[in-house]
């Protein structure tokens, strides 16, 4: 049985996220917030185990775009520059299904390192 495929991804008016629909009916919204702290990208997953970064502050972010990767992913692009998360269809779908226990782990990292979802005031 093959993996749930994407028929439509739409970011919202305000760009505050990324709605996800696939072809075996699910459909997700999907915070620009999570997409961003919970983004593939080596600069916060890190590039081994244990390398894993916190990233605070960004309660605000935007979609900047959102651009297709090949045939198997999209590469969103934030409103902090922050560009470099190469979004596969198969983590969309576990965003979409476990992102809600994926966003409490990252709450609970926050608080932990003592560590806040606002942005600090420059």
């Amino acid at each position: 049985m093959s993996e749930p495929w994407p028929t439509e991804l739409r970011v919202s008016k305000e760009r505050t996220s990324l709605r996800v629909e696939f072809d075996n009916g699910a459909s997700y919204d999907l915070p620009a917030e999570m997409l961003r702290v919970l983004s593939p990208s080596a600069e916060v997953q890190g590039h081994g185990p244990g390398q894993k970064v916190t990233v605070p502050g960004k309660k605000n972010v935007a979609i900047r775009s959102v651009v297709a990767t090949g045939n198997y992913a999209v590469r969103i692009a934030f409103d902090d520059g922050h560009d470099s998360g190469i979004f596969t269809w198969k983590y969309l779908l576990e965003l979409g299904q476990s992102g809600d226990t994926l966003f409490a782990a990252y709450e609970r990292e926050l608080l932990e390192k003592g560590l806040g979802r606002e942005p600090k005031i420059r």
